[in-house]
């Protein structure tokens, strides 16, 4: 087997105080991996600007202006994390033997691409990117993490523990994935879905280069519910066994207090009987709040809208005119964070 041409995609989303340090770190990666006759010199780098609202777009543009490796994807509007990551790998697939995706926070240990690489070229088609421990999270994100991946488990969905979007897919995989048309498109349920030989390589994460984390609490707790809404149904039959469960002991319940009538031992209860209509109040509000989950995900489906949007293409096509002239930045603005890298 040649040397394989590997694209890294990277999404971005308002990341431009991690950027310049970023592309400086992949670019001398790329190098070295060349040097040691791993991947095609032709191999690049391309950056997915998300809709970033700082100077993400800026940074990577005049990156591609002085770096011919360096190419830029820029979307119409914020789409989405999982979005960026397939709009990326999707311009990329059809002028690369693999792809690589990471995040630009750089915590993902890039050294490990060689290892994904070499796995590659053994045979493996997808290489998932697993992390030993995790030291680096808080006590709530260790835990809350770890429960996620055991209640996705609990649920059927075929999940890589501890692993998130650090993977290598060959072509073929990327392929293959692009048949998937639905629009909750949810990766790490859905790559293990393709069957391919796969395999993992483990790392070590490390702390965040620059800039804070674009995965608060709120956008978590919408991705793990967006994960096993989108491959279980086991919540609507659990919401039905919880159904079944009450009526029957509502059943044993009416039986125990007309025999209490009977027997004239009844007496009033102001607490039990809040406490149960708030109980079956709460219950069916959350039943409500998630078959009108369901039902969501159904509504966006059948109007089959874009998962996103791409307004600039540097990856397939040369830069347009308009941009040498139009960039809002002084020349070098950016990028002069970024000196060319020189091989030891």
């Amino acid at each position: 087997m040649g040397e394989p041409m590997l694209t890294i995609v990277v999404p971005c989303y308002n990341e431009e105080e991690v950027l310049p340090e970023t592309i400086r770190q992949l670019r001398a990666l790329r190098e070295a991996l060349i040097a040691e006759k791993l991947i095609s010199a032709d191999s690049t780098l391309l950056f997915v600007d998300d809709g970033s609202r700082d100077a993400t777009w800026d940074i990577i543009y005049k990156a591609s202006l002085r770096y011919p490796e360096v190419k830029g994807l820029k979307l119409a509007r914020n789409a989405g994390h999982q979005n960026a990551l397939l709009a990326g790998m999707f311009a990329a697939k059809t002028r690369s033997d693999c792809i690589v995706s990471i995040d630009a926070d750089l915590q993902d240990d890039i050294a490990v691409i060689r290892d994904f690489v070499q796995k590659f070229q053994e045979g493996y088609e997808i290489v998932y990117g697993v992390r030993k421990r995790r030291d680096t999270d808080t006590f709530f994100k260790r835990h809350t993490a770890q429960g996620f991946y055991k209640l996705m488990k609990a649920m059927g969905v075929d999940l890589v523990y501890n692993h998130a979007d650090y993977r290598l897919m060959s072509r073929r995989a990327v392929e293959a994935l692009e048949r998937f048309e639905e629009v909750n498109m949810f990766l790490r349920g859905i790559v293990p879905l393709l069957g391919f030989r796969s395999t993992t390589v483990y790392y070590d994460r490390k702390e965040r280069v620059a800039g804070t984390t674009k995965y608060p609490l709120k956008k978590m707790i919408a991705f793990a519910l967006d994960g096993i809404t989108s491959f279980s149904i086991t919540p609507i039959r659990m919401i039905s066994l919880i159904g079944f469960v009450s009526f029957f002991v509502s059943l044993l319940f009416g039986v125990y207090f007309l025999i209490l009538k009977f027997t004239g031992h009844t007496q009033t209860g102001w607490t039990s009987l809040i406490t149960s209509i708030w109980l079956l109040g709460g219950l069916q509000l959350i039943a409500f709040g998630l078959i009108g989950e369901y039902i969501g995900k159904i509504y966006k489906e059948t109007k089959r809208r874009p998962r996103y949007i791409v307004d600039l293409d540097l990856f397939n096509l040369p830069i347009p005119h308009r941009w040498h002239q139009s960039s809002s930045l002084p020349e070098g603005a950016g990028v002069q964070e970024i000196p060319p890298h020189r091989p030891s």
